[in-house]
């Protein structure tokens, strides 16, 4: 059975001090009963401080990325192993990793697999560009990331699949719950030709876009969409606490 979930993704912004008072916030505001799994995902310097202050609250704590070798000269990079004993879950594969850092489908694949090695969910990031989806190749491009991010992995309960419209993404603009709804059929279908039914039925899948507490209700309401990965409103812990609200009825 799928999970629905509110993944907040802090992205490159809070200080350490910062992170605490959002975390705080956040962790004070959503119900310890909440029918919806909260996760936060500060930047790295910020877990342990996060993951202190999240304690005993309910939510999970889950990193922004991830290096798929556990150790060695890798300047800067950050491995499963000092991530494992903090963290729940890892973002891989998102759009700003893709466009900005040049990640192939080939390197979110290691790092989908070296994830699930190391115990903690990938968050698989998926999604067109504007010029994709003007060109009519959306669902190609999309059933691409997915197969090759997953290729040589056993979907299932053990993944989340993130659907973020690259042109959506910190615009302003949401692609409609209908529109969402279309590819997020694709994909489950797609998931359904690399595992099966039973396995395609585990894996949660979140919408992500300019996600707000005005609309991630229509989002919730689609019959393939489990939950949703908030950027910018996940920085407001009185926003982020709505969207968790709503998303679980009780907003």
């Amino acid at each position: 059975m799928t999970i629905s979930m509110i993944v907040g993704n802090w992205k490159m912004n809070t200080t350490v001090d910062e992170a605490e008072a959002l975390a705080t916030q956040i962790a004070c505001g959503v119900s310890d009963d909440s029918n919806v799994g909260v996760v936060v995902c500060p930047p790295f310097i910020s877990l342990v401080a996060v993951q202190s202050t999240l304690k005993n609250s309910g939510i999970s704590l889950g990193a922004q990325d991830v290096h798929h070798e556990v150790s060695g000269a890798f300047t800067g990079a950050v491995s499963t192993n000092m991530l494992v004993n903090i963290c729940q879950y890892v973002i891989v594969g998102h759009s700003e990793r893709r466009s900005i850092f040049r990640e192939s489908d080939a390197a979110v694949n290691l790092k989908v697999k070296a994830v699930l090695t190391a115990g903690m969910t990938p968050i698989l990031c998926i999604g067109e560009s504007l010029e994709e989806r003007e060109g009519g190749s959306a669902e190609a491009v999309v059933e691409s990331q997915l197969r090759l991010g997953l290729e040589g992995v056993e979907a299932g309960a053990g993944i989340v699949v993130a659907y973020e419209p690259v042109w959506a993404i910190g615009t302003g603009r949401s692609a409609s719950p209908e529109i969402a709804q279309a590819m997020m059929a694709h994909i489950r279908q797609t998931l359904v030709a690399i595992g099966g039914e039973e396995a395609a039925a585990e894996v949660s899948l979140l919408y992500g876009g300019s996600v707000n507490a005005g609309n991630v209700g229509g989002y919730m309401e689609q019959a393939d969409i489990n939950g949703a990965l908030v950027g910018g409103a996940s920085l407001n812990a009185e926003s982020f606490v709505e969207i968790v609200r709503v998303a679980a009825g009780t907003g």
